[in-house]
Order: structure tokens, then C-alpha cells, then sequence
């Protein structure tokens, strides 16, 4: 392949992802960057700070001979959790930090731009592209998060005030069925030539027993049901610490649902809305997911399961909770060195989704790809596909 066509297209990706970064910025106001309502919603100024961090350190510091750090302090102040790359604020603290501005993080941005676009004009290095390949990756993942945390920061606001009619549910559109999978061993994982994590691979066979997966995503209607039934009251349906989590913070909805006298509504980012009976139920945790699915005496998938049967149903509205706990493959290796605290050292005490979300870029749509948050987890966009042993 020609070399130069191989660098214009990295050049072109770049411009394309930051851009896209800050028009999900667009409709906020300069109050809306700042406030961080609990601790894993980061405020937007530090989502546009940190992205921006990544390129300068990884690739700006080592590769460009000519570099020139833009602010001594601000890789202190946007290092997320990388350990090899120094010290940084504690993550409770992002959202007490009003300066920088949010204009001289805009500054930063464009300094950095610059400069990478001139080192990537220039560069024949292919490990400075498999490296900006990675933060590309990287920040179209802090789009998404993003785009949660406007969310819980707008939708905490006594007015709940909209944001744009975007990155919205649609009803579900199939009638329901069940797809039916045959035991046997399946490939799973990925591999080729194509951009993955290092979580999604080696490709590696898993055997499955006989099971069956709806094919259509628990809606809201189901979820009301769920609820008028008692289920956020019956310990029966819950693991123990489920049930203490959810007495414990007064949960007995999904998030940002209200009633106003004896009517449903939710908060979506083009404001509060009744609630679409029909919409995919969103914002639950792996908690609520596998209580409903008690409830309805069935169970959630495995991401073998979903992974071999997801040609077969449509995905992408939700990224959707499966009972597998977020462990490394066969033969999984971390890399060495920073970029190697990027998936594997969080292995532990979190759950994997699958899928996609209204909000994820369209290149991470792949059925291999290994989300994972705790059980607890609700501000991401996640909802419940069933799933059942035949």
C-alpha cells in the first residue's frame, strides 16, 4: 500500500474524531463544562483536556524532536489513571477545577492539532500510527462517555434542561422472537488486520450449550410491569449485594425516570418526556438487568452466547449487560508499559456488555468488543436482552 495514502488517511481520521469531540460540545453552555455531580461523571472541559493529554504524552513527548510541552501543570491535572505517566488529581476531584478555563482548554486542543498534524504530515514512523490508531480509538470511547455525562449532568438540573434531540432510543421495530443456538464449540474473539483492543483478542474457542436470545431489547412497558409487580421489593430476585445497593440508595426505578401524578416520564437529552412504552428500557444496572430477567424466569446471555448469536438479531440501540464477568482471555498479554493499564488492569469486579449504543462511533460497533463497567453502573446507556437455556 502507498505509504503517503496511509498517512493523509491518518491525518483525515484525526481531524475527523476531534472535530466530533467538540461538536457533541456544541449545545452546552460555558457552566455546562464544569460541574461533576458524582465521581465517575467526569466534567466535559476535563473530557476535552484529557483526550488532548493522551496525544501530547504518548505521542507529541516521544516522537515530535522538537515538542514543546504546552503547560507544565497539565499533565498533573488531565491524567485519568495511567500510573506509568505520573501523578495526577484524585477523579473525585475533576470537577473542582475551574481553571483552566474552558477556553484555554479549547486553546490547548488547537496547539495540540496543530502539532500532531504537523508530525503526522511528516512521520514514516508505523509505530507513531499505531499509537495515534489507539488515541483515536481512545477518544471516540471519551465521545461516548461524554456524552453520558451530560447527560447525568443535565438531568440532575431541577429544570432538566434539553440538550438536542440527539442520541435517543427508537421503539423497537420486530416482532418479538427467539433465536435458538446449538452446542458446540464456537470461535470467539478477534483477529485479522483490523483495528481491535487487546481485550478482544486472541480469537479462541469457547464450547456453548444448547441456548436460546430474544431478539428484540426489553422495553419499557416490560420494565413498568416489572415494577407494578413489586420487583424492586421482592429480595428473592436479587444477588445479596444487589439488594443491599438498591436499599441502600433508595433505588426502585431506572434512572432518571419520574412519576408526576401517577404519570410516567424520563429524562432523555431532548428534555423530560413521557415515557415511550415501547422505547428500549434504558440506564439500568447489571443488578436491575438480572433481576428482571429473574423475574421473568429466564436469564441474561453470556458474551459467548451473544457474540455467537448476534448476526442473527439487530444491536446497537443499548449496549446490553451479559452474566460474564470481565476476565482476560486464553493467552491474553498486557502490554508493556502505560498503554498496558489501558484494559487489562481493570479485570476485576466488572461485568462485560456487548453491543453498541446510540452514542458509540460507528467503527466501534464490532461484535467482538468487550465493554465493561461494575454491576452497579447506571448513567451508561445500557439495557437488557434475555436469554434462555434450552
Amino acid at each position: 500500500m502507498n505509504k503517503t495514502l496511509v498517512l493523509e488517511d491518518i491525518l483525515a481520521q484525526f481531524q475527523m474524531v476531534r472535530k466530533q469531540t467538540e461538536s457533541i460540545c456544541e449545545p452546552l453552555l460555558t457552566e455546562d463544562y464544569v460541574p461533576q455531580p458524582r465521581a465517575e461523571v467526569s466534567p466535559p472541559k476535563w473530557h476535552l483536556a484529557h483526550s488532548t493529554w493522551f496525544f501530547e504524552q504518548f505521542v507529541l513527548v516521544k516522537y515530535k524532536a522538537d515538542y514543546q510541552i504546552y503547560h507544565k501543570d497539565y499533565s498533573y491535572l488531565f491524567n485519568s489513571y495511567y500510573n506509568n505517566m505520573g501523578d495526577r488529581i484524585l477523579k473525585p476531584n475533576r470537577g473542582l477545577m475551574t481553571r483552566p478555563t474552558v477556553d484555554e482548554v479549547y486553546d490547548y486542543r488547537a496547539y495540540v492539532n496543530a502539532e500532531m498534524s504537523k508530525l503526522l504530515d511528516q512521520t514514516t514512523n508505523q509505530e507513531v500510527i499505531d499509537i495515534v490508531k489507539i488515541g483515536l480509538n481512545h477518544e471516540q470511547q471519551h465521545q461516548e462517555l461524554l456524552v453520558y455525562d451530560i447527560k447525568y449532568i443535565l438531568g440532575f438540573q431541577p429544570t432538566f434542561p434539553a440538550y438536542a434531540n440527539r442520541f435517543i432510543v427508537k421503539p423497537n421495530q420486530a416482532p418479538e422472537e427467539w433465536y435458538s443456538l446449538e452446542k458446540g464449540l464456537y470461535s470467539i474473539g478477534a483477529s485479522g488486520s483490523g483495528f481491535f483492543y487487546d481485550n478482544e483478542a486472541p480469537e479462541h474457542k469457547v464450547y456453548i450449550q444448547n441456548c436460546a436470545i430474544r431478539n428484540t431489547l426489553v422495553t419499557n412497558r416490560e420494565y413498568l410491569a416489572f415494577i407494578n409487580a413489586g420487583g424492586y421489593k421482592d429480595f428473592n430476585l436479587w444477588h445479596e449485594e444487589a439488594w443491599e445497593y438498591i436499599n441502600e440508595n433508595k433505588i426502585n426505578t431506572p434512572l432518571y425516570w419520574h412519576n408526576k401524578n401517577g404519570e410516567w416520564f424520563n429524562y432523555t437529552l431532548g428534555g423530560l418526556k413521557s415515557i415511550n412504552l415501547d422505547a428500549p428500557v434504558q440506564h439500568v444496572s447489571f443488578y436491575e438487568a438480572f433481576a428482571f430477567a429473574e423475574w421473568k424466569g429466564v436469564r441474561l446471555p453470556t458474551e459467548f452466547e451473544w457474540e455467537a448469536l448476534s448476526e442473527k438479531f439487530n444491536w446497537g440501540q443499548l449496549w446490553e449487560w451479559t452474566y460474564s464477568h470481565y476476565e482476560p482471555y486464553p493467552n491474553f498479554k498486557k502490554a508493556h508499559g502505560a498503554l498496558g493499564e489501558y484494559n487489562g488492569k481493570f479485570m476485576l469486579n466488572q461485568n462485560v456488555l456487548r453491543g453498541a449504543s446510540v452514542a458509540t462511533a460507528q467503527n466501534h460497533s464490532r461484535k467482538t468488543y468487550r465493554n465493561f463497567f461494575h454491576a452497579s453502573s447506571r448513567w451508561i446507556f445500557s439495557g437488557i436482552r434475555l436469554a434462555k437455556s434450552l
